[in-house]
């Protein structure tokens, strides 16, 4: 993988970017360049034919100045550690953007979970969560779901950290199912936190939400949310796209028929989906379609040097990490292109996650009305600082918001200072 594409050189690029800027003393420097903690598992899963398959997991933890660590754990055939790091060190900026009391940390199993059958699937998990134990606590260390993870999940891995304590620790993890304290609102968060920041920029230029053409590439939990909530705010999304394919239509897609149409398939896809006026198109026509607001809310590296001219939306929101690559950052500036950050755009996921790990520890729960006015009234804190530094110095909103939560982790690790 060349650095232009790999995750970790990037995040390094970006973390770089505002150092200079901020004239950050060399010492802090290279804390914060690095992880400080990387546990690398090689485990065995006994399949439903009996045979045994060894897979790969890793648990990153990029920097614990502000607090116990806190990042989602992916299942993907591509996962590698450099895309870990990557996440890790992204969730430490996220966290102290938005400031709340948590480093950034970030886990994967390199898997596709498709080719498992659902019992393959939790043992899977709950060998991984075994594995990683020893890094994974409420004061520690405290998973999410991210990709191709999801509530059911964290709960089998909520489960098996309990057994080994010999009680029940709800707040080791977030994004659990409710019935065994996960938190209102939390499924929903990421996708409501992008549709907020939406909201707020188009604001910002002037417009009304009324008729913006959106375009989102992901319709998984993120993007169906974001294109859904969008849609009742009365946007047109005129495209998506998932792993089976990208759709579109000119005068705006049902959002709710293929929500529903999602929620049926067996992997949450849009395959064989059918609709008046609409037209399949290829992943790389969606994200060339003409638009005023393009939200990538899949994977990393969509947007590249490469296809970034040709780019023709008004402005991106990130719903994914590190879908933008510095090289695509640089030509969509100089296209007058504004680029709402991964580290703003998509921490409404975060957000409700440290309100389910308060609840978890307090056994004392919240109503979804305060978990959503709470999220965005933290989001929205967050945007306009951004935004305003932004403006006040001429700089991107990426660079604004590195700016803010690389000087926080900065001078917490200077306050607490080196051990020993």
């Amino acid at each position: 993988m060349s650095d232009q594409a790999n995750p970790f050189r990037i995040a390094q690029q970006q973390f770089d970017t505002a150092a200079e800027l901020l004239n950050l003393h060399p010492d802090i420097r290279a804390v914060l360049r690095v992880p400080q903690r990387e546990l690398t598992v090689n485990f065995p899963v006994r399949l439903d034919d009996g045979s045994v398959q060894m897979f790969t997991g890793y648990r990153v933890q990029h920097n614990l100045g502000r607090g116990p660590v806190k990042g989602g754990i992916r299942y993907h055939p591509s996962v590698d550690l450099d895309e870990v790091r990557a996440l890790a060190m992204w969730m430490t900026w996220k966290c102290a953007l938005v400031n709340i009391p948590y480093g950034g940390a970030k886990g994967g199993v390199i898997v596709d979970p498709r080719q498992l059958s659902l019992a393959e699937l939790e043992r899977l998990t709950r060998r991984f969560a075994s594995d990683v134990s020893i890094l994974l606590g409420p004061e520690k260390d405290i998973p999410a779901p991210d990709v191709n993870t999801n509530a059911q999940i964290m709960a089998w891995i909520m489960d098996t950290i309990s057994m080994h304590r010999g009680y029940t620790v709800p707040a080791v993890i977030t994004g659990k199912p409710i019935q065994v304290g996960g938190s209102l609102g939390r499924i929903e968060a990421t996708g409501r936190g992008v549709s907020l920041m939406v909201r707020e920029a188009v604001h910002k230029q002037g417009r009304a939400l009324e008729g913006l053409r959106v375009v989102v590439q992901g319709f998984g939990n993120v993007g169906s949310t974001a294109a859904l909530l969008l849609h009742e705010m009365g946007c047109q999304v005129i495209g998506v796209a998932d792993a089976a394919g990208a759709y579109y239509c000119a005068s705006g897609l049902d959002i709710p028929a293929m929500r529903t149409y999602s929620d049926r398939h067996t992997f949450r896809l849009l395959q064989g989906y059918e609709a008046p006026h609409m037209v399949p198109i290829t992943g790389t026509e969606l994200l060339e379609l003409e638009c005023d607001v393009l939200i990538p809310a899949a994977l990393e590296n969509q947007l590249t040097g490469a296809n970034a001219a040709r780019v023709r939306a008004g402005m991106v929101v990130e719903g994914a990490n590190g879908p933008t690559t510095p090289a695509a950052d640089a030509i969509l500036t100089a296209r007058g292109i504004p680029v709402v950050p991964d580290i703003l755009a998509n921490a409404g996921g975060v957000i409700v996650s440290y309100f389910e790990w308060v609840q978890g520890l307090q056994e004392f729960f919240w109503d979804e009305h305060d978990i959503n006015s709470k999220l965005e009234r933290i989001l929205v804190n967050a945007f306009e600082e951004v935004w305003q530094l932004a403006a006040s110095r001429a700089l991107p909103l990426r660079t604004a918001a590195y700016l803010l939560a690389v000087q926080r982790v900065a001078e917490a690790n200077a306050t607490r200072g080196v051990y020993p």
